[in-house]
């Protein structure tokens, strides 16, 4: 899809998740569209009407930024929603055809640092949410991505289509599509880019949830949040996570889990205690050495 064509499903699409009254609008009438009509867009952002129907119809093949941020705010978008329209909207050449870095390791040092992380699990997810590092309790909570093809390891991949993934997260649904969102706001900053449609076409291809969070044009960022497991080996952990940018590399973030409440801090030492055991006595460690799970209160 064209940028001027994304431009306007994107404005579309926020369009009708807003109300009048969450503008500072009254509902008068019967209204035949969800959400806000394009005449009240148009009006809070200062702009006419025709203009800003041109644009959702992708007629206009360039908005200046004090017109896209105008509708920014009209249409009450977040900074990763701004920042994904004003990239979706980039004319200058080399903002279009700009490349990622697709770096698949860390420097030792990164290394070191998050093999540190003995009882919270830490790891480095890199473009398209590629598994690129990790220590080796978050292979124990989530996958062993070293395990995968090159090709496969691949955080939002493993999350969509493993059913294991849909097991352990309590919240799949929400957590899916929240990733979804991340990947839509990267498409935007390296458009045309051939492995992005690459995996945007096989997820769609292997996953209705996914053609609709897609088509849903949700983007998302990735600062901090908590996360609600169901681990077959120490039963339920809820953690907390924050996000940190790779130093000298934009397109890695390096990702640390910590746990919610000390209940979920034990369940994490004990899968600890399993992940240096199984690390340790590769392939030897018999059934029994497994810890039995936990139960949640």
């Amino acid at each position: 899809m064209s940028s001027t064509s994304e431009v306007g499903e994107f404005l579309r699409s926020r369009r009708s998740a807003l109300t009048p009254e969450q503008v500072g609008l009254s509902r008068r009438g019967r209204r035949k569209v969800a959400g806000l009509r394009r005449e009240e867009v148009a009006a809070l952002a200062g702009v006419s009407t025709d203009y800003y129907t041109r644009l959702e119809q992708g007629r206009v093949r360039t908005a200046s930024r004090s017109v896209l941020e105008a509708l920014a705010d009209a249409l009450r978008l977040d900074n990763a929603e701004r920042t994904y329209l004003l990239n979706l909207a980039a004319t200058d050449a080399s903002v279009r055809t700009r490349r990622g870095s697709d770096q698949r390791d860390v420097s030792p040092r990164l290394q070191r640092m998050i093999d540190g992380f003995v009882n919270q699990p830490a790891f480095v997810l890199g473009r398209r949410q590629a598994f690129v590092a990790g220590n080796h309790l978050v292979s124990a909570l989530l996958t062993d991505f070293r395990a995968f093809a090159e090709r496969e390891r691949n955080l939002l991949r493993w999350i969509v289509l493993d059913p294991a993934a849909r097991d352990l997260y309590l919240d799949w649904a929400e957590i899916a599509a929240d990733v979804t969102g991340v990947l839509r706001a990267e498409a935007a900053r390296y458009p045309n880019d051939p492995t992005t449609t690459q995996l945007v076409g096989e997820l769609a291809m292997k996953s209705a949830e996914f053609r609709q969070w897609w088509a849903d044009r949700a983007v998302r960022d990735r600062t901090s949040g908590t996360k609600r497991f169901l681990h077959p080996v120490v039963g339920r952990v809820d953690i907390e996570w924050a996000a940190f940018p790779v130093p000298d590399n934009p397109d890695q973030t390096l990702f640390v889990y910590t746990a919610l409440t000390d209940r979920d801090a034990d369940a994490l030492r004990t899968l600890a205690s399993w992940a240096a055991t199984s690390h340790t006595d590769e392939g030897d460690r018999q059934p029994q050495d497994e810890p039995k799970p936990l139960k949640r209160a």
